[in-house]
């Protein structure tokens, strides 16, 4: 997909997403990044430090939702920026007795926020809900058309 600066406006969708997570994708992205602090898959340890149970890496949740902008504009390499706070942990679920079940779903949504003719950018706020919950604030995007 091809997007034209010229053809957008401050609070048009650009779209949404609807990501599942498993451990296995938890045990995929920590063997990727070198995090393998087990509280992003072993239970008992998760617990044990006071969360309510294995959560997804937070770098794992805001790439994942930064694809939406992705693949929106259609080049990874067109997002020149991308800034959020995290707010809430994503918990993954169990789901190995339940072959192709999410333990966690995350629900994406961008408009865009601002435009920039002389940068030719465009500002892409991203809303990021999982359980009813936002989990990153302030998640904004900025891609150079």
């Amino acid at each position: 997909m091809t997007v034209e600066f010229g053809t957008l406006e401050v609070g048009q969708e650009i779209g949404s997403a609807t990501i599942e997570i498993t451990r296995q994708d938890l045990v995929k992205y920590a063997g990727a990044s070198g995090d393998f602090n087990p509280i992003h898959w072993n239970e008992s340890f998760a617990v044990g430090v006071g969360l309510p149970g294995v959560i997804a890496h937070g770098m794992f949740t805001m790439g994942a939702a930064v694809q939406l902008v992705s693949d929106w504009v259609g080049d990874p390499g067109a997002v020149v920026d991308f800034q959020t706070r995290f707010t809430k942990p994503v918990v993954v679920e169990d789901t190995t007795a339940e072959p192709g079940a999410a333990g966690a779903v995350v629900e994406v949504r961008g408009v865009i926020g601002a435009l920039d003719d002389a940068e030719k950018t465009a500002r892409v706020d991203l809303t990021v809900m999982y359980g009813g919950q936002k989990v990153l604030v302030k998640a904004q995007a900025v891609v150079k058309l």
